[in-house]
């Protein structure tokens, strides 16, 4: 239920952010993909210790993109070479799900280490860039 009523936060969240900014792409495939993030940070990830994983849009003043980031508190991301690379849309049978959306929308995804101030490792920043049209 938690993941439900997050991945529909997430969701209103993000359309709302978008309307306001007038982005000129597709406002259900961004706030689908940043629940996607999302979702995964809280169930593969590591909440940080104040309890939350974090969000982040940045529209790319140059090319109209949008930039979606999720951060957690675990510093890897087992299988992304497989994850961030094989994902093709016939793969999929049944129901799609999680970041394969991400290629059926044409974005590209990237992952980094998450550093504080003191450089020191507290997590990973999972990236998505989509286009604007």
């Amino acid at each position: 239920m938690a993941r439900t009523v997050t991945s529909t936060h997430t969701r209103s969240l993000v359309r709302t952010a978008l309307e306001r900014r007038r982005w000129p792409g597709n406002l259900d495939k961004a706030a689908r993909v940043a629940a996607v993030l999302v979702d995964n940070a809280v169930r593969h990830g590591a909440v940080f210790p104040d309890g939350t994983v974090s969000l982040r849009l940045a529209v790319d003043a140059g090319t109209g993109e949008l930039v979606i980031e999720a951060a957690d508190a675990e510093p890897s991301f087992p299988g992304f070479t497989e994850t961030g690379s094989a994902w093709r849309c016939s793969d999929v049978r049944g129901k799609p799900s999680g970041l394969w959306w991400i290629t059926h929308y044409r974005g590209r995804l990237a992952w980094t280490v998450k550093t504080d101030d003191d450089t020191r490792t507290v997590g990973k920043v999972v990236q998505v860039i989509l286009p604007a049209s």
